[in-house]
């Protein structure tokens, strides 16, 4: 997640609206602190030692941090935003854009979810795989989240939950290779929106960009595909 919106405006691609504090790719403080936990803790748990260290890339409000914290997880959250991490209790937190963080340490699990390996940018999603690199102790594991097979296909589409709707209004070429998504968030006090880039990959595009950076996937931990668990090439 990247730091707060300022009088520059977004990244090139990328625009948010909705009450609070909204960052230069779309992402709102209040939207995320609001989102439920789905299967994360379950798929990360089942895969980590317990009471592990753990290093998450993008750890936004904390919507993962806090159950990884209550399974006895030793976290390190790490986010560009200040205000996302002012919401995170029980972790250490790092304040870094995720390229250029480096801690001087490795750690035996480390977590980029939130689909970050779709940056639209390559060079972004290079450097977002050499701090994984940099960071992963030896014999230790990298847990990522792929974007579903069909995450751009049949739109617009909705999800209902308790309390609120997630829409996916569009998906539409933005660049080679590169597509600009739209969602809407709503809840009965308020309506977010966020629009951000994504480079859909597949199977073959995902193991060479991990190997790129020196690694490699070994085993997919869902059956849609969208976890994936990698370690040092």
């Amino acid at each position: 997640m990247a730091g707060e919106r300022t009088t520059t405006g977004y990244r090139p691609g990328y625009g948010a609206s909705g009450p609070g504090a909204l960052t230069p790719d779309g992402c709102s403080v209040e939207l995320y602190r609001r989102l439920p936990v789905r299967d994360e803790p379950d798929v990360i748990a089942a895969v980590a030692p317990p009471g592990a260290r753990l290093l998450e890339l993008g750890c936004g409000a904390g919507r993962v941090t806090h159950p990884l914290v209550e399974r006895g997880f030793d976290v390190t959250a790490v986010d560009e935003s200040p205000a996302m991490l002012a919401e995170v209790r029980g972790a250490r937190t790092v304040c870094s854009p995720i390229e250029e963080l480096d801690l001087a340490e490795t750690i035996p699990v480390v977590l980029l979810a939130s689909f970050l390996v779709h940056a639209g940018d390559p060079e972004v999603r290079r450097g977002l795989l050499r701090t994984c690199r940099r960071h992963l102790a030896e014999g230790g594991v990298l847990l990522l989240q792929r974007e579903p097979a069909d995450a751009h296909d049949n739109l617009p589409r909705e999800r209902h939950e308790p309390g609120f709707t997630t829409r996916i209004v569009s998906s539409v070429p933005y660049a080679e290779g590169v597509r600009q998504v739209r969602a809407e968030y709503v809840f009965p006090d308020a309506t977010w929106t966020q629009t951000f880039l994504s480079r859909p990959l597949d199977d073959e595009d995902f193991a060479a960009a991990l190997a790129e950076e020196g690694l490699r996937p070994v085993e997919r931990l869902s059956t849609d595909g969208v976890w994936w668990r990698a370690v040092a090439a």
